[in-house]
């Protein structure tokens, strides 16, 4: 937290390559009240930047939106990557409000606006405001408490019960990915024999570049190459012993997904790469564990850490429309 810089407590809304007029229309559609049109384009809250108009909302024009108003206008508005948090907004995964709400650092104030202005990016309820909850804050504790909150990112932790109900060739089978000579084949087998009941952390079953990074954020020095590790560096990585960072490049981590892999179809095994595509548009990719569980970094930020997480969650991030496909790929024997 200490490295990253806050942003700042004044709200801009950006519209590239836009006039007043084209702006005033989008509002309109989007069902923006005439008396918070007229606010927003009064020359105190426009400012007009190249090709591109930049609004300056203030709290009562924030609110004065509903959420249906909200969410068509910020859908608007997450499609230019200047206006970062709709781009890539806060998830309510789950849409329980109450429990994301529950341990944050946030005052009777920040917490009561924070529920004013949810919208919603299709099924999923999402939060976007940032620079509101800031410009409530009073002194940098409670900037930081703002940013932290607004930070954090839900992961699940798995157990294994023991004793096996399977096959034991099945299950080493399984989790080694039919690899010859996997360093986790030793423990695999071990664990097979256990005949007392016991609860395994299914983070042992990873390998082991993964086994460390799991429930962690990148380090600094990842960030040498001129972007941190994102979810094709970590799909294509995933039985690496030692990552290789040319799938830092989308251009290279595409090619080797395509010749190293073959397409396949559910039931998924575990390492499947899972990658979601829109009108032939590669948006995502994460690596099948087990059941619904996929192991995933949302992004090339800092703040993105790397987590297992349910499929269905996945997909309400990156569920574009109603378009948006899963397709599979198995690395070759």
């Amino acid at each position: 937290m200490a490295v990253i810089a806050k942003p700042s407590a004044v709200t801009r809304w950006t519209f590239e390559q836009n006039t007043q007029g084209g702006v005033r229309a989008i509002l309109v559609k989007a069902g923006v009240p005439e008396a918070t049109v007229a606010r927003l384009l009064s020359p105190v809250r426009l400012v007009e930047s190249g090709n591109s108009i930049v609004l300056l909302p203030e709290r009562e024009d924030l609110v004065a939106l509903s959420m249906e108003v909200r969410s068509a206008l910020y859908l608007e508005l997450a499609k230019s990557s200047a206006n970062e948090y709709q781009h890539d907004p806060v998830f309510i995964l789950g849409g329980d409000v109450d429990d994301w709400l529950e341990e944050v650092s946030l005052t009777s104030g920040q917490r009561a606006l924070f529920r004013q202005l949810l919208w919603r990016r299709g099924s999923a309820l999402v939060f976007s405001d940032v620079q509101a909850l800031l410009a409530l804050a009073k002194g940098p504790e409670e900037v930081s408490a703002v940013f932290r909150s607004i930070t954090r990112v839900r992961s699940l932790v798995i157990s294994l019960r023991l004793p096996l109900t399977v096959d034991r060739q099945a299950f080493i089978d399984y989790w080694t990915a039919d690899q010859v000579g996997t360093p986790r084949l030793a423990f695999i087998r071990a664990v097979t024999q256990r005949r007392a009941k016991q609860l395994i952390d299914v983070t042992h079953f990873l390998p082991s570049a993964f086994r460390l990074r799991v429930y962690s954020f990148p380090e600094l020095d990842l960030g040498l190459k001129g972007r941190f590790p994102d979810c094709h560096w970590t799909s294509l990585n995933f039985f690496n012993q030692e990552p290789k960072d040319i799938y830092l490049d989308t251009r290279q981590a595409a090619e080797h997904l395509l010749k190293d892999y073959v397409a396949v179809d559910a039931p998924y095994r575990y390492g499947d790469v899972l990658c979601f595509l829109d009108d032939g548009e590669g948006l995502h990719t994460c690596v099948h564990v087990v059941d619904d569980i996929v192991l995933t970094k949302n992004g090339d930020s800092i703040l993105a850490p790397w987590t297992l997480m349910r499929l269905r969650d996945v997909d309400e991030i990156y569920r574009r429309t109603p378009n948006t496909r899963i397709q599979a790929y198995r690395l070759k024997k």
